[in-house]
């Protein structure tokens, strides 16, 4: 989480600043013993200093690696009292601890921002008068670096969340920014908290949105309100990762929701329902369902689930030939053949072994990857009359189907992984828009005698498979869904482990 900024001490310009004095101790050189006593007084006050620093930045365990790059950082700045000098006595440090105890509407843990530390400490240096300088000095270190680290933590948890989404994600391949030293260094740049910390806030409509929910209380049929919480959480920090296409207009399909969007200008031009891969978890057990009480639930998927990915959609095939992989030819279409030697031909199937066709009576299904398995284009074709594609290691892409009756279930987790679509036709027209282009698409899919064809798309389009489990609709009413693939399964016992989620709803959730 840390590992970006353990290098930029190294780089930091040293401020050409004297520190302030350690109480008790005075810097100037004694009239007639000239630099020899002055430099053992900077060498004792340095390793004060040090020494009190070096007590302070006892952060949690999870936090050793911030704990580092801070000690480098005010090494390098003479363990100056930055940010307590800026912001203690006064207001904004009251500031910073309401702001914090307020991280509950984020469906986060106050306390992973020390605020109970900084609170207590606040009061006691507020209420001090000390005998003992040197504890006072250590109290206000320990306060200068619960402070810095707080600020760090807070900066990044509203803007780019506190969980690594593909760390945590086996099927995860969405570009997704990570914080950088810059971030931090900024927070020691601060000159109005207020306004800075109201600058970070997360503010997008959805967000907003279940931030409200989250406040009046949600649940439904399908979920408990002590679930729906939760699920709410978990989906306020997957809208924190900075993950989203920036281009006007792109495509999003929502996984367990089963539905594809044509985003443009920020609101949706065209719905469609679609079909993904098949889950892992097809009775969809509840979030709350055998809870781990030690441990993490790792993401183990099966071969079929749709990745969460991004992309550009360059081009279209019309009439497509599908390829079919040594998978499905090995676990489905032979176990067809064998009950029916007609399969192939009546499928408008064809194999080929090094680069020529063969009959079906020829191929050694024991050798299956030594063929090659092609559907002709036609009214047969799995893929439909025309597939979207884009870009990706995952050999998946949008495509239209022969089987419209899909598109009337409620679980459309049905797929070997690509993504079925229900108008493709309309879809083609709201990437590609009205003319010759779009024309030439419609008669080819239309044609008594299909010919494959690939056709370049103008202006590449985004596409944006994602996950999301609770979100508000166009009219702003809650939708939830069910956890299909286990991913939210995965967000929470990653979130609890760490205790990211508010204590009083991990009880709750445990009762």
């Amino acid at each position: 989480m840390w590992s970006a900024f353990l290098f930029f001490s190294a780089c930091t310009v040293k401020r050409p600043v004297v520190p302030s004095e350690v109480p008790g101790h005075t810097m100037g050189s004694v009239p007639g013993e000239g630099q020899t006593k002055s430099l053992k007084i900077v060498k004792l006050k340095e390793s004060l200093i040090s020494r009190a620093f070096q007590r302070a930045l006892k952060l949690r365990k999870e936090d050793l690696a911030m704990a580092d790059w801070l000690d480098g950082y005010y090494k390098d700045h003479d363990y100056e009292l930055i940010l307590q000098d800026r912001y203690f006595p006064g207001k904004q440090l009251g500031i910073l601890v309401t702001c914090l105890d307020s991280v509950v509407r984020h469906g986060l843990n106050p306390e992973i921002f020390y605020t109970a530390e900084i609170r207590n400490l606040w009061q006691k240096m507020e209420d001090m008068k000390p005998e003992n300088v040197r504890d006072a000095y250590l109290d206000k270190a320990r306060m200068e670096v619960l402070l810095a680290a707080s600020l760090i933590k807070y900066s990044r948890a509203m803007q780019y969340g506190m969980v690594k989404p593909d760390s945590l994600y086996a099927n995860y391949f969405i570009a997704t920014a990570a914080p950088d030293s810059s971030m931090a260094i900024k927070i020691f740049a601060i000159t109005n908290l207020k306004t800075y910390l109201d600058s970070i806030q997360p503010k997008s409509p959805q967000y907003l949105a279940l931030q409200k929910a989250l406040q009046m209380g949600a649940g439904n049929k399908v979920m408990s309100k002590v679930e729906a919480d939760l699920v709410i959480k978990i989906n306020l920090e997957r809208l924190r990762w900075k993950n989203k296409p920036i281009a006007k207009k792109y495509v999003s399909v929502n996984i367990p929701d089963f539905t594809l969007d044509v985003i443009d200008q920020g609101k949706s031009i065209l719905q469609m329902k679609v079909c993904v891969g098949e889950g892992r978890n097809k009775d969809y057990k509840n979030l709350l369902s055998n809870d781990p009480d030690t441990g993490l639930v790792k993401d183990q998927p099966i071969a079929r689930e749709t990745p969460q990915l991004s992309s550009i959609i360059h081009s279209v095939q019309v009439n497509p030939i599908w390829n079919i992989p040594a998978s499905i030819a090995r676990g489905e279409i032979s176990k067809y053949v064998a009950s029916d030697p007609d399969y192939l031909s009546d499928n408008d199937m064809d194999v080929y072994k090094d680069g020529k066709l063969i009959s079906a009576d020829a191929i050694d299904w024991e050798q299956v990857d030594h063929y090659s398995f092609k559907q002709r284009p036609g009214e047969q074709n799995s893929l439909g009359k025309i597939k979207f594609l884009f870009n990706n290691n995952s050999s998946v892409y949008l495509h239209d189907t022969p089987v419209k009756s899909a598109f009337k279930k409620t679980n459309r987790a049905i797929s070997h992984g690509c993504v079925r679509v229900e108008k493709p036709l309309e879809l083609a027209l709201a990437l590609f828009g009205k003319g010759k282009t779009y024309d030439q698409i419609k008669r080819a899919m239309q044609n008594a005698y299909p010919r494959a064809k690939n056709i370049s798309l103008p202006a590449k389009i985004p596409v944006y498979l994602h996950y999301l489990t609770a979100w508000a609709d166009a009219k702003g009413n809650l939708q939830l869904r069910k956890d299909v693939y286990g991913l939210d399964r995965v967000l929470y016992s990653y979130m609890k482990n760490h205790q990211l989620i508010p204590l009083e709803d991990l009880s709750s959730a445990n009762n």
